[in-house]
């Protein structure tokens, strides 16, 4: 293959490079795009099944990532990465068959053909892993930060020294330093010191937008010259030698323990962003040929041929890379297509995994280790709900030494509903700890460190203050099922929220329970009681699927919801309703703070058969049917707002599956269709009170 750059003085190649290997991948990865490319520009004269649907080529990236690939050695390293990462996971070891089999849509591979061909992860237990991969841009960078922060939290507070040396790393493109993602990462690797290499490869293009669009200068390297705790390099990435020297770089500073560092290097992108882009609309043939001028490739075989090879080496190479990739084409056509019957399982963590365990969560051992009963204590002191939530994390803190607490104001502040308080004193800064205000950095954080085999319990400040981090919440809680059962991160996310003693408003006294419930993988818990709340926050935090623990800032505030502590072993399931009175004449459904006022009313009225469900995914539908079928009535109660609340379902599942036994039309009643307002008057205006409550309870019996 002649080269088309200009002649330059031969540069001898650096040692400590497997420069044939690296070859050799950086070769196949440029064969996989040859391939689908050229299949897809025919796609009129081949078969169907034979269509990479979504085709991005990382031809031009190739050779810097197999670089980096080949540096990533340690027992314990981890990558976070995108769409156009092939060629690193190539480099660390997946198979050329996986590698086309995936984009193909067949079965196995990186996720069973439930998502993007490209869309990668690695699960390798005596090696780098590369962490899930998400669709969405500048999500990779969060979960690359926990997995740097468990490092440090094996290392030194778990005495592993297995992980000394190890490091993540993060690759980007030039865009996708313009996300919350990447700042939020960055903010949280330099501020703590934390052996995380970013990686970003620059080619001048988000699609079709220019670099100066993306970043002031077109470099974020220059731009970040002066951050804190950051070693920054910039080069050429199509320059073998210059590329391997400053990744090198890059790896060896991390690795020291001196902190985190930032690799830019100049590649260029060879082809359209992806099958379906048309590049010449928004790029100038001058641009394109210039861009194809700095082929990396032909540089490489520049660099080795023939100090490290001679030509007839190189070119024997280039035969058996074609044979290879042509056999695992071969074999990954003839996988059969995915079974549409299995795809619906790994929504949550099964009985039944197959005997392959996800990589990701606390051990199952450790957790089968501890004391768990469902008996409650009947000898418990009294206690308010914001100290069940207290004592149930100061327990798990104690027994199981994997459990970390954080979240912004949750350490020397104790939370800003103080349910932390104490917290930190007790068990230190690397266990329970502060964060920068980034909901996305706290969320992603913890994606990563449940990975690392951690159990993070992360605290929102108030429900609102979740929207920031929906992106990572909902990569969290389809991990499992996008990379069939392959990944998943069991976290728990704990959000107060709902109306406060006396006040509310629209940003701290959102509820908004039913996103979570529409998120797919996500468990959630609403309990009315310290209780509850115990047993609840335990099963969660012994649990293999993420759960939202919503905390109600009502029972944060008042002495509602107090019971008797259960003990520290008490574990309840989830998707079990409690059945608070029994009555024959009406079913009453309701959860959280309005439990309370729902006891009230059904005092009032008499003959309620009232459920706390107490989880609302999943949720107890065989309680309430069976209760429906005996009352023949149903009344709904939530402080979400009517339209598409979550008793939305509950009616719709109601009228489905008890509709003949049903006397009277399924009600709901809840806040209207307005944000929780600020003054009493207009909250007490919107809220369900325990008097509307009988109103409705005494219509609905005379129907």
């Amino acid at each position: 293959m002649a080269s088309t750059s200009p002649p330059r003085a031969r540069t001898r190649p650096l040692p400590g490079f497997d420069w044939r290997r690296i070859a050799y991948q950086v070769l196949a990865s440029r064969a996989c795009d040859d391939l689908e490319e050229a299949t897809n520009r025919q796609k009129a004269s081949v078969p169907k099944d034979h269509l990479v649907l979504y085709q991005f080529s990382a031809r031009g990236h190739d050779m810097a990532q197999v670089i980096l690939g080949s540096l990533l050695t340690g027992p314990h390293d981890a990558a976070g990465a995108y769409y156009r990462s092939r060629p690193l996971l190539l480099s660390l070891g997946l198979s050329l068959e996986d590698a086309l089999a995936s984009p193909l849509g067949r079965s196995g591979g990186f996720s069973d053909g439930r998502d993007i061909g490209v869309v990668c992860n690695l699960p390798n237990r005596n090696g780098a892993v590369v962490l899930p991969m998400s669709g969405d841009v500048g999500s990779q960078y969060t979960p690359a930060a926990g997995w740097a922060h468990a490092i440090s939290y094996h290392r030194d507070t778990l005495g592993d020294p297995s992980y000394v040396g190890s490091m993540a790393v993060a690759l980007g493109g030039d865009a996708s330093v313009a996300t919350s993602g990447f700042w939020a990462a960055l903010t949280i690797a330099t501020t703590l010191k934390l052996p995380m290499l970013f990686y970003i490869e620059d080619n001048g293009l988000g699609i079709s937008v220019k670099g100066d669009l993306q970043t002031p200068g077109a470099n974020i390297a220059r731009n970040l010259a002066s951050f804190g705790n950051l070693l920054v390099r910039d080069g050429d990435g199509c320059d073998p030698h210059e590329a391997a020297k400053l990744l090198r770089d890059g790896v060896t500073h991390v690795r020291s323990g001196a902190g985190p560092a930032l690799v830019r290097l100049t590649v260029p992108r060879l082809s359209s962003h992806s099958g379906p882009d048309n590049q010449k609309g928004y790029r100038t043939e001058a641009e394109i040929a210039a861009d194809a001028a700095r082929d990396p490739l032909p540089r490489l075989r520049e660099y080795l041929v023939p100090g490290v090879m001679s030509e007839a080496e190189w070119t024997a190479l280039e035969g058996e890379v074609q044979r290879d990739v042509a056999a695992a084409v071969d074999a990954a056509r003839a996988r059969p297509a995915p079974d549409p019957a299995a795809v619906r399982r790994h929504l949550y963590a099964e009985a039944d995994d197959g005997g392959t365990r996800a990589f990701g969560g606390v051990p199952p051992e450790i957790v089968r280790a501890l004391p768990a009963t469902e008996v409650p204590s009947d000898d418990g002191p009294m206690v308010r709900f914001a100290e069940a939530v207290r004592r149930t994390l100061k327990s798990e803190l104690a027994c199981n030494p994997r459990v970390v607490v954080f979240g912004e104001d949750v350490g020397h502040k104790g939370g800003v509903h103080l349910v932390t308080e104490g917290l930190q004193k007790q068990f230190g800064e690397a266990r329970v700890f502060d964060t920068s205000l980034s909901e996305e950095g706290i969320v992603g954080r913890a994606v990563g460190m449940a990975i690392s085999g951690l159990m993070p319990v992360a605290e929102i400040q108030f429900r609102k203050y979740a929207d920031p981090a929906t992106e990572q919440l909902n990569n969290c809680g389809t991990m499992r099922w996008r990379t069939a059962n392959r990944f998943a991160a069991p976290i728990v996310v704990r959000l107060p929220g709902g109306f406060g003693k006396d006040v509310g408003d629209p940003w701290h006294s959102l509820s908004s329970e039913v996103t979570w419930a529409h998120a797919i993988g996500w468990q959630v818990a609403i309990p009315s009681n310290a209780a509850d709340a115990v047993g609840l926050l335990r099963a969660a935090m012994r649990g293999e699927n993420p759960t939202i623990f919503f905390e109600h800032r009502s029972l944060l505030m008042t002495s509602d919801g107090s019971s008797h502590y259960p003990g520290d072993d008490y574990v309840l399931p989830f998707g079990r309703a409690n059945r608070l009175l029994r009555g024959d004449e009406i079913t009453v459904v309701t959860w959280g703070a309005m439990v309370h006022r729902c006891v009230d009313a059904a005092r009032q009225t008499g003959g309620v058969d009232l459920l706390d469900l107490r989880t609302i995914a999943p949720w107890d539908r065989e309680a309430v049917i069976e209760s429906v079928r005996r009352t023949g009535r149903c009344l709904i109660v939530h402080e979400d707002n009517m339209t598409a609340g979550f008793g939305s379902e509950i009616a719709a599942t109601v009228a489905r599956d008890a509709f003949w036994q049903l006397d009277a039309p399924v009600d709901r009643l809840a806040v209207d269709d307005v944000p929780m307002p600020y003054h009493p008057d207009l909250l007490d205006a919107v809220l369900p009170s325990a008097a509307t409550i009988a109103e409705r309870i005494e219509a609905l019996k005379r129907v």
